[in-house]
């Protein structure tokens, strides 16, 4: 079992003494790797813990709140650990969106609310094996949500031709889905 103040308990302790409702400050804390955690967030969403899913959503919610992607991978970080975990695309899904004026606001799988803008743009790339879109959403620092394809589509249905291309408007800003084939 794990010591009471390392491991996924530190983890847990570090996430819930943010200050307020903001996010823990992960960008500001520079532990020493101390190995790799037994953690892998599935392409399909789905967290995992030594081979099986984690249930509570309240537990997957705060350790999304303290994932970093640093150049060596993804981590989990508090103040005085950083541990290694995998991942197999991107750390969240983008599983609903709805437009809110000129904007469009994207809900993830663990509660992040993302309005698509310059800051957090959409990026659509190809996915080089299948031919088939593969969108993401940029939620916060270096984190990404794919677009679930159910949501895709819904973005896709208000999108307009210009140019040769799909496009969407959200904050200011025209995001590209991909050229009209």
């Amino acid at each position: 079992m794990d010591n009471p103040k390392s491991g996924l308990n530190a983890v847990a302790e570090a996430a819930t003494q943010a200050p307020g409702k903001g996010l823990p400050p992960v960008h500001l804390w520079h532990p020493e790797h101390c190995g790799d955690i037994d953690i892998v967030i599935r392409a399909d969403g789905v967290w995992m813990h030594e081979g099986s899913p984690i249930g509570r959503k309240e537990l997957v919610r705060l350790f999304s709140t303290v994932v970093r992607k640093d150049p060596d991978g993804y981590h989990l970080v508090t103040p005085v650990e950083k541990l290694k975990i995998t991942v197999e695309d991107l750390p969240f899904r983008a599983v609903a969106m709805r437009r809110e004026g000129d904007a469009l606001i994207f809900t993830t799988d663990v509660g992040d609310e993302v309005r698509a803008s310059e800051a957090d743009p959409i990026v659509v790339e190809t996915d080089p094996t299948t031919g088939e879109p593969a969108p993401r959403i940029h939620v916060r620092r270096d984190l990404w949500a794919r677009i679930a394809r159910s949501v895709f589509y819904e973005i896709v249905e208000m999108a307009q031709e210009v140019d040769g291309r799909l496009v969407v408007r959200s904050g200011g800003q025209i995001f590209s889905l991909g050229a009209v084939t």
